[in-house]
């Protein structure tokens, strides 16, 4: 399974069920096909640069998955075919981007061997 972010913009008229509705059928969708949505960062209302669909606002939700290509692959057809989502944009997170998001690996390098000092030697 590789590590990714999903950015979705959801209208920012929507009620707070219908965009908790959204989030879920996003990670029911990678949970379903085996995938790990382990990080759900809801923004909130941010005002955009620039009118997007004749709005000038929209409400941010950030997931950090791990999953498969084809699961996220279909992640980004089901959200291009919401008629609440603005925008959103799927990126695969390099190994090593993933690896340091990640607590308890951060806790797992700052630990020195046994037999070392804390300079590794």
């Amino acid at each position: 399974m590789r590590p990714y972010e999903v950015m979705i913009i959801l209208d920012s008229s929507l009620e707070e069920d219908a965009v908790r509705a959204a989030v879920d059928r996003s990670t029911d969708l990678i949970r379903n096909r085996g995938g790990d949505p382990h990080r759900v960062d809801r923004w909130g209302n941010r005002r955009f640069a620039y009118e997007l669909n004749h709005r000038w606002d929209g409400y941010y939700v950030l997931v950090g998955a791990r999953a498969e290509p084809s699961v996220m692959a279909e992640l980004d057809r089901s959200l291009h075919l919401a008629d609440e989502v603005v925008r959103h944009k799927v990126i695969r997170l390099p190994d090593r981007v993933a690896d340091r998001a990640r607590p308890d690996a951060a806790v797992e390098e700052a630990r020195p061997e046994p037999g070392q000092d804390s300079n590794g030697e």
